[in-house]
């Protein structure tokens, strides 16, 4: 059983499955100097898809512990929003839309929730495609996994002002059926001129076909996990990419076997292959930005990310 205790100095938290491997651990007291904030950073562990009372005693926690100012939330994003959503006094509207929350904070004595990563991912996205890649050449998006990231990247192509930029199709593929069809039913009505698809999956070699089918200049993303909460690949190392295509790995650390199978064929079929920093840069300055009550700007983010590199 983990152990939550009161914390004696202001206190940010990471919650997620194997906390003390991420160089956050080391990075926010960096961080913290340069942005001016006195507060320390802890990681409290929970394993994938643990009982719904872990993520309540976590929030209760958090919200009664006078010096434990916030948190961010990676992988038990869903997971604690079914569990916690009834103890919080705000929901921000991604959240509500997405049923996940990314960053817990505190506000004038209110218990707050957000969800960042409609905002982070698609920052990131902008940092790699192309400007007008869509509309240039009409490709599509693979999400494989259908878990809160892939639901957020598909909300940032759903804003209004990309509507003459977006990708004609996204299909969202998993190998389990319970969270596709929680996709399904969070973007019922969707368009702005998307077609979505939701595939089921069981095996690598069902993500093989998918990718092998894509027409040229689309993008295929990792948002199952694997590589980092868990071993393995979406993929096999038979995987076909089409040419002149994006492959995005949102993961930065672990074994990302995904990342190796794009990069082994990215001279011969000009793919770009991009990994998760630039999303773990953007996802934990936007919640520090909420828990602590700042604002980071672009030269300021760049610094951090040096930082962080170094």
């Amino acid at each position: 059983m983990f152990k939550l205790q009161a914390a004696k100095v202001p206190t940010f938290y990471f919650i997620g499955v194997t906390t003390g491997e991420s160089s956050i651990m080391r990075v926010f007291p960096k961080w913290a100097g340069e942005l001016g904030i006195e507060a320390e950073i802890k990681g409290i562990d929970l394993t994938l898809h643990a009982p719904a009372e872990d993520f309540v005693r976590v929030a209760e926690f958090l919200k009664n512990d006078p010096l434990s100012l916030g948190a961010l939330v990676t992988t038990h994003k869903l997971d604690m929003f079914n569990a916690c959503r009834d103890m919080f006094d705000y929901i921000d509207p991604y959240a509500e839309k997405l049923h996940e929350l990314s960053c817990i904070s505190k506000r004038g004595g209110k218990f707050l929730m957000h969800a960042k990563d409609p905002i982070s991912s698609g920052s990131s996205l902008e940092d790699f495609v192309p400007e007008n890649f869509w509309a240039d050449h009409g490709g599509e998006v693979l999400l494989v996994g259908a878990g809160g990231s892939s639901l957020a990247m598909s909300l940032y192509f759903l804003r209004e002002k990309f509507a003459p930029n977006c990708p004609k199709r996204i299909t969202i593929a998993n190998r389990s059926t319970p969270r596709l069809e929680s996709a399904k039913a969070a973007l019922a009505g969707a368009s702005n001129g998307i077609e979505f698809r939701f595939i089921h999956g069981p095996s690598p070699k069902d993500n093989d076909a998918l990718v092998a089918a894509l027409p040229e200049y689309s993008l295929v993303v990792n948002a199952t996990g694997l590589g980092k909460d868990a071993p393995g690949s979406p993929t096999t190392d038979a995987v076909s990419y089409p040419r002149n295509s994006l492959v995005w790995e949102i993961n930065y650390r672990g074994d990302l076997i995904f990342m190796y199978q794009a990069q082994a064929q990215a001279a011969a079929r000009n793919l770009h292959v991009e990994d998760g920093w630039r999303y773990f840069i953007y996802g934990w300055t936007q919640v520090i930005e909420e828990v602590f009550n700042i604002e980071i700007d672009k030269p300021t983010l760049d610094k951090l990310s040096a930082m962080a590199r170094g």
